[in-house]
């Protein structure tokens, strides 16, 4: 049958990125007390199409995937990636899943347990100019507390949800990047906030947790600075960008702060 994907376009319009999202796929992932966890990711999956070409075989993007089924994660995504710039004839490629990975929290007092979600993603770059990427990004939904409130009020401060967001690169030794656990991130957002969440808790719990919040009121400009402190403190760590941002209690708007950074040459 005709190859309708490659017959000549006329109009000189390269496109920078074509292929398949919102595909829903089993994973496994390094889990630091586990071993590994199995999670369910959502996937795009897109290659640099050429200008003289109308388009691209969306259905490789599956069959690349199909022949990693039981080996994919985070080691595998530049075998992936490459597999799939060589079963495209394209130029550069990438690959972006986003998954939830979930951690056993005990409650600060109590010790009662749950499960805590935390959304992460994985994304992946190769080029012929041999421009190879990764990034790990990290979603840390955490407790602040408004320094400012407490310092104006007779009694009481207003706190909100929020989520502090963070992206990193690894360092190389040795012709291997280093490695970040996610748990690692996680720790550093929430080191970051007036005070973690807990998937369960109890009266005391809460009591706890209130008063953790209340004892260490941070900005969303804080929760930035503290976050970034501990990164640049990391020599595993490359470059990163926190994304901080407050589910605002007393506003119909929310607050955020954001800093990118790169360790120097």
């Amino acid at each position: 049958m005709e190859d309708v994907q490659q017959r000549a376009d006329h109009r000189g319009v390269a496109l920078d990125k074509a292929g398949v999202t919102g595909l829903r796929y089993p994973i496994v992932v390094l889990d630091r007390s586990r071993t590994q966890q199995h999670t369910v990711a959502t996937v795009t999956m897109s290659v640099s199409v050429p200008h003289h070409f109308k388009g691209t075989h969306m259905s490789r993007f599956i069959e690349v995937l199909e022949e990693h089924r039981d080996d994919v994660n985070m080691w595998a995504l530049p075998t992936i990636i490459a597999r799939l710039r060589e079963r495209l004839d394209a130029e550069s490629a990438r690959i972006e899943m986003t998954f939830p990975y979930f951690l056993e929290r005990p409650a600060p007092v109590t010790g009662a347990t749950g499960l805590m979600d935390y959304d992460c993603t994985f994304i992946g770059e190769s080029s012929e100019a041999g421009a190879d990427d990764f990034v790990l990004r990290v979603v840390v939904p955490v407790t602040s507390l408004c320094p400012c409130s407490k310092a104006i009020s007779d009694y009481g401060a207003h706190n909100q949800r929020g989520h502090v967001t963070l992206e990193v690169r690894s360092a190389w030794t040795d012709d291997d990047p280093d490695f970040i656990w996610i748990e690692e991130l996680i720790e550093v957002g929430e080191s970051a906030a007036a005070c973690r969440l807990y998937p369960l808790l109890k009266r005391p719990d809460e009591r706890y947790v209130t008063m953790e919040a209340y004892d260490n009121p941070v900005f969303v400009e804080d929760m930035v600075r503290n976050a970034a402190v501990a990164l640049k403190e990391d020599p595993r760590v490359r470059w990163f960008r926190v994304h901080a941002v407050n589910f605002e209690s007393i506003h119909n708007h929310n607050a955020f702060a954001e800093v990118v950074w790169e360790r120097p040459s």
